[in-house]
């Protein structure tokens, strides 16, 4: 453990982290909790809020070429008998003959991870969608879908975005929201649940333009996890094997992660080709295409689809994240995580609770906290404090002590670097902002 590596257990640690300071908590605990369900704390929640949000920013805020969308997660059957889920959206299900226990057949390599034994049932078909019932009849007229993807209603709604939006190809449809898939194994911490949230655009080309595209947004959303923090040598692309392709891609290349346990997927980038504009008109009797005036044309464009797991992200940026070093001869745990991504940007830290320091520093919270997440704390001695903001990811500290009442100045102290600047308090906004500009 050495210039701020850790060892093998950090994925321990990060459970243990996130469960003590606030970030993920196994849900309903108090009923022996519910396997593969996880409650996001007040870090948590903030977290993996600023991961979507940094993901809007860079997929919408920042361009005028792609639109959102806020889809139902409750679909009737139609769309998933359209879309392929109905009949293909399967994995291969074992059950070990020994212990009972059951496995997907392509994680297991033959050998059961629980007893070691190697004598299994014959793989059958699991669908992974979670089927409800809609109204207070049941039956077949009834019977509605959890969307196991955010994907199918960015398709159903093409022609009414084209229609409002005035865009024309190329043109995305961007969606953050819940997803549900009845996974047989769910694993690694967040890594693998039933519920969980993505991050996905569905980007509508002219088919000429199909591989410039792809390969465009491969490199863009790569780009991405670098710019917010995680080192090149954590992340690679892997491109599918043709053979390996889903049945509606032409061409899919992940993002992977090193997690823990090996190198694993963060994001797919796929072509689409025209399949699900296709499927859903066909099932549906309504087209769904772009008239090109320019040409003459009409034409069903191409989907170019980047689909990223948020909750899987922001996993991936708490263990790059997370560091150990030494800080006036006591080991810290700390998390580098990025100015756009701490669930704390700023903590405003009395040196003392006694009330003629109560005034300025309820002053200078009250001249953050339009701009940035604070928090207030005064518990424990100043060195506690500032642990525990390392700990929690907090980039900046503002201390204020006595002194602050006769100069009007704060310490504003570094997380990574530990150094204490002195700062008045008129100009402190000011000197935020320019840490924080290149952001």
């Amino acid at each position: 453990m050495a210039n701020g590596s850790v060892d093998g257990d950090v994925l321990e640690k990060i459970i243990n982290l996130a469960k003590r300071r606030g970030f993920i908590f196994p849900s309903a605990e108090i009923y022996g909790g519910f396997r593969s369900t996880y409650d996001y704390g007040p870090l948590g929640v903030q977290l993996l809020r600023n991961v979507k949000n940094a993901w809007w920013r860079s997929m919408v805020q920042l361009r005028d070429d792609v639109v959102g969308l806020d889809a139902a997660i409750l679909s009737p059957p139609a769309v998933w008998a359209a879309s392929g889920h109905l009949e293909t959206f399967t994995d291969p299900l074992v059950d070990c003959k020994k212990c009972h226990e059951r496995w997907r057949e392509d994680k297991i390599d033959g050998v059961c991870p629980k007893c070691g034994s190697t004598d299994f049932t014959e793989a059958r078909a699991f669908n992974l969608m979670f089927k409800t019932q809609a109204g207070p009849v049941e039956g077949e007229g009834a019977t509605a879908y959890l969307r196991p993807e955010t994907a199918q209603g960015m398709f159903t709604n093409f022609n009414s975005i084209l229609a409002t939006s005035r865009k024309k190809p190329p043109f995305g449809i961007a969606q953050v929201g819940k997803s549900f898939r009845n996974e047989i194994t769910p694993q690694n911490f967040v890594f693998r649940t039933r519920e969980f949230e993505q991050m996905e655009l569905e980007f509508f080309v002219p088919p000429a333009e199909a591989e410039t595209w792809y390969r465009y947004w491969i490199e863009t959303r790569y780009q991405w996890y670098l710019q917010l923090g995680i080192p090149a040598d954590e992340l690679r692309l892997l491109e599918h094997d043709p053979k390996d392709l889903s049945h509606y891609s032409r061409g899919t290349t992940d993002v992977e992660y090193r997690f823990p346990w090996g190198f694993d997927e963060l994001e797919g980038i796929a072509n689409r080709g025209d399949y699900d504009l296709t499927a859903h008109s066909n099932a549906s009797g309504v087209k769904l295409e772009y008239f090109d005036q320019a040409a003459n044309e009409r034409y069903t464009p191409y989907v170019i689809e980047p689909a990223a797991g948020a909750t899987r992200a922001m996993m991936a940026f708490l263990l790059s994240a997370y560091h150990e070093d030494e800080v006036e001869g006591e080991v810290r745990s700390v998390l580098r995580l990025h100015w756009r991504l701490a669930p704390t940007q700023i903590a405003v830290l009395p040196l003392s609770k006694k009330p003629e320091l109560e005034g300025v520093s309820r002053e200078v919270l009250s001249l953050l906290q339009p701009h940035y997440m604070c928090d207030y704390d005064v518990t424990q001695s100043i060195g506690r404090r500032y642990r525990r903001q390392d700990e929690v990811g907090t980039p900046l500290c503002v201390t204020v002590d006595f002194d602050s009442l006769d100069d009007r100045a704060v310490t504003v102290r570094d997380r990574d670097t530990t150094e204490q600047v002195r700062v008045p308090i008129e100009g402190l906004l000011a000197e935020i902002s320019r840490r924080t500009a290149h952001l």
